[in-house]
Parts: structure tokens; sequence; C-alpha cells
């Protein structure tokens, strides 16, 4: 189901939501356990290219925004939402932001008649390649200078200079979206991360079930696929699907935090009686249970307000990211904290959940810059 009417946005789930959530947490559960992703921290892989090929040749996550035409699923944003929750529940190593919102939804601004955009969506669509929108990953819709704010340059024939800081899943990419200044003005090139001129730089992230590179240019070959207003609403258009739709991985990652510092809780014994039963411990969960209802009810309304295109998108968005991004970082902490020393362990996962809310809290820009906006969009004056 998919809300149309913008004064009554639809929050709940549709059968067909609940049964794509189904099938991906089955696949999670079986093939990405926090063992797992424990293990594959250590491999130096990008990301795990068996569950990524399982999430998107098998089930089809990777083209849920695709219209059926160009090679997709033809569903929405609702549905990358869920896709994203359970992912967010899992801290899932793969990179189905960059690739399967952001870059899709940028390629998707561009004019998808012309084979030079549609043959890459198709192959984004299907999972054989993975895409990334190269700009930094702090960037927000509608940032500084505005959106991908040029640090490349291009020249008459397409080739690109430049350096592009701290870019999600560059290392692990086949294709770069890339904004660029050209000879007349912005402009959206596509650049073949094995193509001369190209080289990536691996960081070392907090969060390292989400890489980060640099990524740099010397005259790399480009080619274009869009330019001037239509490359710079491309852009902003994919960093606004982003930072709506972040918000829902934020909601699963502070839904399993809780589930679980539930669970522990609730058997964790100290003067004979489970520690979950201490008025204090009640409080803070009761706390927290509140946050995570409220993060739902947000994260929903913008995946809603995407799909539906409604109006009031932007402001659904920022809401969103205001508001998910420090539930995510306070019931990832408070997770460690209720866990005691074991959650101070490299080996117990509750590390993975909280390094992962900190970087996601910068991702696509901070709660401070959401809010920002946000006033400005509802005409709030600042104190």
């Amino acid at each position: 189901m998919t809300g149309t009417d913008e004064t009554a946005p639809d929050l709940l789930y549709s059968p067909e939501e609940d049964a794509l959530r189904a099938a991906v947490r089955a696949l999670l559960t079986d093939r990405c356990a926090p063992a797992a992703v424990l293990a594959d921290l250590e491999t130096g892989r990008p990301y795990d290219p068996e569950l990524w090929r399982a999430l998107t040749a098998e089930i089809g996550a990777a083209g849920l925004l695709v219209p059926e035409k160009l090679g997709g699923q033809g569903a929405g944003a609702r549905e990358a939402a869920v896709v994203l929750e359970e992912l967010g529940r899992a801290v899932a190593p793969v990179p189905y932001l960059s690739s399967a919102v952001l870059a899709v939804t940028a390629l998707l601004g561009c004019d998808t008649d012309r084979a030079e955009v549609a043959d890459p969506l198709a192959e984004l669509a299907a999972g054989r390649t993975v895409g990334v929108l190269a700009v930094p990953l702090p960037t927000a819709p509608g940032g500084p200078g505005g959106p991908g704010a040029a640090t490349v340059r291009a020249d008459a024939a397409g080739a690109l200079t430049g350096r592009i800081t701290s870019v999600a899943d560059a290392a692990g990419a086949g294709l770069l979206l890339v904004p660029a200044e050209g000879p007349g003005g912005p402009a959206l090139y596509a650049v073949d991360a094995a193509a001369d001129g190209v080289r990536t730089e691996p960081l070392t992230p907090l969060d390292l079930t989400r890489p980060l590179a640099h990524v740099v240019l010397d005259r790399a070959p480009g080619r274009p696929l869009a330019r001037g207003e239509r490359a710079r609403t491309a852009v902003d258009r994919a960093l606004r699907t982003g930072a709506g739709l972040l918000a829902s991985e934020q909601l699963g990652l502070a839904e399993w935090c809780l589930d679980e510092t539930v669970r522990y809780t609730g058997e964790r014994t100290q003067f004979g009686r489970p520690v979950g039963s201490f008025q204090a411990l009640k409080h803070r969960m009761a706390a927290l249970w509140l946050d995570v209802v409220s993060a739902r009810a947000a994260a929903r309304n913008a995946a809603d307000a995407l799909a539906a295109d409604r109006p009031d998108a932007p402001v659904a968005v920022a809401v969103a990211q205001a508001y998910c991004a420090p539930v995510a970082v306070r019931t990832a902490e408070e997770c460690v904290q209720l866990h005691g020393g074991i959650g101070m362990t490299w080996e117990h996962p509750a590390h993975l959940y909280l390094k992962r809310a900190k970087g996601d809290e910068l991702a696509l820009g901070a709660p401070g810059r959401h809010r920002e906006a946000l006033a400005g969009l509802v005409d709030l004056a600042a104190p």
C-alpha cells in the first residue's frame, strides 16, 4: 500500500511488505549472524559478495526502486525501507544504501531513454555491479554549495580530475557516478572504477561494516549522464532519498538493540532475580521503547512521503533524520551499558551496532543539519 493522501500518510506495513521482510530476515538469519559479521570484518573485503548476490539475485532487492521496464521490480521507497530495516537489524556488510538507493536514484533522475543511463541502471538493479554516488558520506541534501559541490573538474572531452573524500563503499564499486564541474557548468558523469586514472584510497572507518575510501581521479574517462539543473536535481533527489531511507536502517538498528537488551536483562540475574526487573532498568528500557516507537513513525512517514512523491517529502525526511539518528545512537549506547562487561567485548556484537549508529549519525547530514533544514522548510526562525 502506498499513501496518496498527503494529509493521511500510511504508516502501516502492507502484506507484501511483511512478506518481503520475512524473506530478507530469513536470508540474513541464515547468512549474516553476528558471529559471521564479526569474522568478515577481519577479511578486509569491502562487502560480503555471497550475501550481496543472494540479496540481489535471489530476492531482487537491488531493483526495488527501478521500474520494471528498466529491469527492476517496480516497487518503491516503502519496500526499500523494509529491506533497510532488516539490514540495520543485522548490521549487514552490503552496499545496499550506496548502490540500490543512492546510485539508482541518481540514475533515475537522468534521461532513462538513453542507453548510457538505462544500461547501468539495469546492471545495478540486477546486482551484477555495485554503484556509488561519489560524494562524501556526510553530504546532506541541499548542503552548502549545492549537492555534490564540485571537487572534480571535467574538460571538454569528459576527462575528470579531482579528489572526493570519504565515499562509502567506493572500494568495492564497479561504477562511480561523479558530480563534476564541466565547461558548461555542473554535470553528472559515469566512470568505470577500473578505468585508467581512477584510484581509491581505503580508510579505516569507525564502522567497519560500511567501508570508506577517498576517490582520486586523474584525467579519468567519464560518460556524461546529465548536465546543468537536471544533474543538480538528480544528485539532490538521490541524497534526499538516501537520507529518508537511512532512517529505516537506523530504526532497524535501534529495534535490535532494544530487543537484545530486554532479552539479556531478562536472563541475567543478580541478587537472585533478573536485572531487568530492577525498577531503574525498567524505566530506562521503557524510555527507549517510546523512542523507538516514535522513530518508527518518523521513518515510515519519510518512506511513505518518498514513495508517494508527496510535496512534504523534504519535511518528512528532515524530521526522520533529525529524530532517528540520535535515537539509534542512544539505544546502541544503552545496549552496550546494560550488557555490562560482556557488552564491552569484541566478541559481543553490541559494538557493531554502536559504531554503525555513530557512522549513520553523520551520514547524509548530521541531525543538526537536518534540524536547520527543517526550520527553513517550515518557516521557523532559529533562536
